[in-house]
């Protein structure tokens, strides 16, 4: 005999001896717009089961849906989010293709696809699909495990914006040192058209190592999308 199904006014109202799905919390499942929450454990389980095939977290966009928010929200009128038993499943660290194949795998039966909202529906049936399928990624999804970051003091931004600091306050100090010359002794005063000079390429220095920063942030962003 399947565990029934269980409405709670507020997630915070379920008790933890129900609650055996440790990748999700009630908060995740509840409906979005009221707090309530219908446990279905069978669609939950299966929930619990993906994550544990795919071996990343899922990022539930929507669960339950009270009807009152399903309306607000402009869902089917026979929605299965207000039963507890379909998912909005983010696309941002997943395959689609993988994904959708590990979701048969373990059960769901219903899908709809959502590639310009980035979400995937998945439900516990019947068996139906709509939408078109999210396009085949260019290169291979990205591992879960990012690479590593090059090292802070190697950045090429944190040179950048470093040399820009470093040639700031040289360039402030120029000008209070020019300041204090310039009413010192009258043997001094030939120095201060050098200091002058000084300041600026001090400034010089600064504005490159901002136009360095700014071309390293670029060429990262460039490199993020291939």
């Amino acid at each position: 005999m399947s565990d029934p199904v269980r409405t709670f006014r507020h997630h915070r109202d379920v008790p933890e001896s129900l609650w055996r799905w440790p990748n999700f919390s009630p908060a995740e499942i509840a409906c979005r717009g009221t707090g309530q929450i219908k446990l279905h454990p069978e669609a939950l389980d299966k929930l619990q089961a993906l994550r544990d095939r795919l071996g990343k977290p899922l990022i539930v966009r929507s669960a339950y849906r009270s009807p009152e928010h399903n309306r607000n929200v402009g869902g089917a009128s026979r929605s299965k989010h207000m039963d507890g038993t379909a998912f909005d499943i983010a696309m941002s660290n997943h395959d689609p293709a993988a994904f959708e194949a590990a979701a048969r795998e373990v059960g769901f039966l219903g899908f709809g696809f959502y590639p310009r909202s980035g979400f995937m529906h998945i439900d516990l049936g019947p068996a139906r699909q709509w939408g078109e399928r999210f396009p085949v990624r260019a290169t291979a999804f990205a591992a879960e495990t990012p690479p590593a970051r090059e090292a802070l003091a190697d950045s090429r931004t944190l040179k950048g914006t470093g040399a820009a600091g470093v040639a700031t306050v040289g360039a402030a100090g120029v000008e209070v040192a020019q300041e204090v010359l310039a009413e010192a002794q009258g043997a001094v005063l030939p120095l201060v058209p050098y200091l002058d000079t000084l300041r600026w390429l001090f400034v010089a220095l600064a504005l490159g190592g901002i136009v360095v920063a700014i071309w390293a942030r670029l060429d990262d962003w460039k490199k993020g999308l291939r």
